[in-house]
């Protein structure tokens, strides 16, 4: 806890076995809570996030990068949380920063806070390909320009957000795959919130997560179209869901009909007589984890 402001530090994860421990060990102890929500791993990633005592929730499939956040952020608001940091269970990044970055939140400055592997020309050195340091400094400029703001980089996956940031922007509006990280600062910056940036170490290694050049491609464009999306919206000449304020935003009650009957009723002992709906923040005993399938499937979560 800083400032009175409960922290909470979530971790989307696939496959992160080899790195998690690591990764754990390093958060400091001003972290109230420690959730991880793993999209489907093909390794021992939930057994040993249980095993370290990581509150943890697992998606019945392969969602995608962009859904786990969405996952990790209702928990998190679900756990009280008032700051939320998200870290990379690659260990990626450094851990230790936690802290630094939920006190620039914590001190009312700020509402969103980036961990850049660009200020204090780390990229390189730990690692960073020079194609996609070359394509950071490109797209950061491009962003820069067109959002009238003046960021270092805005690919990092190291972030700090307010409980206000994540109960306003319509994340449920947003992709499920990498492009969500991009898409949520571009929302940020619509939506008028504080940005700010903390020097972040970098380490590029063979276990840590990265996507591939065809991915970073891929990236690449939805960095524009998202760019240009933006201008659109701004300039009334388009409306972009992902912009408005009627967009569908982060909700506790995330469980659908689909995640009906027994399963939940006995494990949650909801209030809901009919057991259809639940949400954790009706249930004083967060230590259970949800049962496998409970996350609910693209198709149902788009109707919540």
């Amino acid at each position: 806890m800083i400032n009175g402001k409960r922290i909470a530090v979530v971790m989307p994860a696939y496959n992160a076995e080899k790195t998690l421990e690591r990764t754990a060990c390093e958060l400091s102890d001003l972290v109230d809570v420690r959730i991880l929500v793993d999209d489907s791993s093909q390794d021992q990633t939930v057994h040993l996030s249980r095993n370290l005592g990581i509150l943890t929730f697992v998606h019945d499939a392969n969602y995608g990068y962009g859904r786990n956040q969405q996952t990790c952020y209702r928990e998190a608001l679900a756990a009280g949380a008032d700051i939320v940091v998200m870290v990379h269970p690659d260990y990626q990044y450094t851990p230790s920063l936690v802290p630094a970055m939920a006190g620039m939140v914590a001190s009312g400055v700020y509402d969103m806070v980036l961990g850049s592997r660009i200020l204090g020309a780390g990229a390189l050195k730990g690692g960073m390909p020079f194609y996609k340091y070359v394509s950071n400094r490109f797209l950061t400029a491009f962003q820069n320009l067109f959002l009238g703001v003046k960021l270092s980089e805005y690919h990092t996956g190291f972030r700090a957000f307010s409980r206000e940031l994540l109960e306003t922007l319509p994340l449920h509006e947003n992709s499920d795959d990498f492009i969500f990280d991009n898409q949520m600062i571009a929302q940020a910056v619509m939506f008028g919130f504080r940005i700010g940036e903390i020097s972040c170490p970098t380490k590029y290694f063979k276990e840590a997560s990265s996507i591939n050049f065809k991915r970073s491609v891929q990236y690449g464009l939805g960095v524009l179209a998202t760019t240009a999306s933006y201008v659109l919206h701004k300039w009334k000449l388009r409306r972009a869901p992902i912009f408005d304020t009627t967009g569908r935003r982060a909700t506790l009650k995330y469980y659908s009909e689909t995640a009906n009957g027994p399963a939940i009723r006995n494990a949650y002992q909801t209030n809901d007589p009919d057991g259809i709906r639940a949400s954790f923040a009706d249930f004083p005993d967060r230590s259970i984890d949800p049962p496998r399938g409970g996350v609910v499937k693209p198709a149902t979560l788009k109707n919540l």
